[in-house]
């Protein structure tokens, strides 16, 4: 199980990752493979240095509930280092289990976007990409003409403004403040700009939290300052 709201579980045969952009700089699955690495658990022996775990390849297939699973929580599936064979041993655990959906999210959606050129999507798979900052959103260019049953966006951590946005063939926006001791200030008008976009051109919109951030300005504890917005829960789902 796991606490991030937009899921119901999470799977990792690839674990670590290294920094890709802006969202990386304080990186939480960083932190947490470090902590776990401190506490003596095996699959973080290495730290947060990418690695490939096909012992737990076979991980869903004793999951007899159905369950919405978010794919590598603690790395990038699409990393370049990560070998099509084994995003092939991924996606054939996707195949063998329809019962669940699975969230395959990546900073590196030019890579996804290469893989599935020569692989279909099935339909059980959420294909998104991370959007944290205008410089970004060429990624949604990217990850638009693939096919999956829900296309979405991760504005997490949101740490600028992202403008106008062209929410075409997009299903699903998230977004959420960042986190931890050096995390930056997200403002309401950020997310409020893409709030407003998202709902004129028909996307679920989801609101995650704060962060270490209020709307106020304030550092506090991010389960202190909360997930509201404009006083109100903002959390859909998108229309499968």
């Amino acid at each position: 199980m796991t606490k991030i709201e937009w899921t119901e579980r999470t799977w990792n045969p690839v674990t670590g990752c290294t920094q890709k952009s802006e969202g990386c700089r304080n990186c939480y699955a960083k932190t947490m493979a470090l902590r776990l690495q401190g506490m003596g658990q095996a699959k973080y022996k290495d730290g947060f240095k990418l690695t490939l775990h096909e012992d737990v390849l076979a991980e869903p297939k004793c999951w007899r509930k159905s369950s919405m699973v978010f794919v590598c929580s603690m790395g990038d599936l699409f990393h370049e280092e990560v070998p099509f064979e084994f995003i092939d041993k991924v996606m054939n655990t996707i195949w063998e289990t329809p019962r669940h959906t699975y969230q395959l999210l990546t900073k590196r959606p030019e890579r996804m976007e290469e893989y599935f050129r020569d692989h279909y999507i099935p339909e059980n798979v959420w294909l998104g990409t991370t959007v944290e900052a205008a410089e970004y959103k060429y990624r949604v260019d990217v990850l638009r003409p693939l096919t999956p049953t829900v296309k979405f966006l991760s504005c997490e951590p949101l740490v600028g403004d992202l403008g106008e946005l062209d929410l075409t063939g997009i299903d699903w926006v998230i977004v959420g403040g960042e986190s931890g001791g050096s995390a930056r200030p997200m403002k309401e008008e950020w997310v409020m700009n893409i709030k407003n976009q998202a709902e004129a051109q028909g996307v679920a919109f989801f609101f995650k939290q704060w962060g270490t951030w209020g709307n106020d300005g304030v550092k506090r504890n991010k389960k202190a300052n909360g997930k509201l917005l404009k006083g109100e829960i903002c959390q859909q789902m998108p229309k499968k």
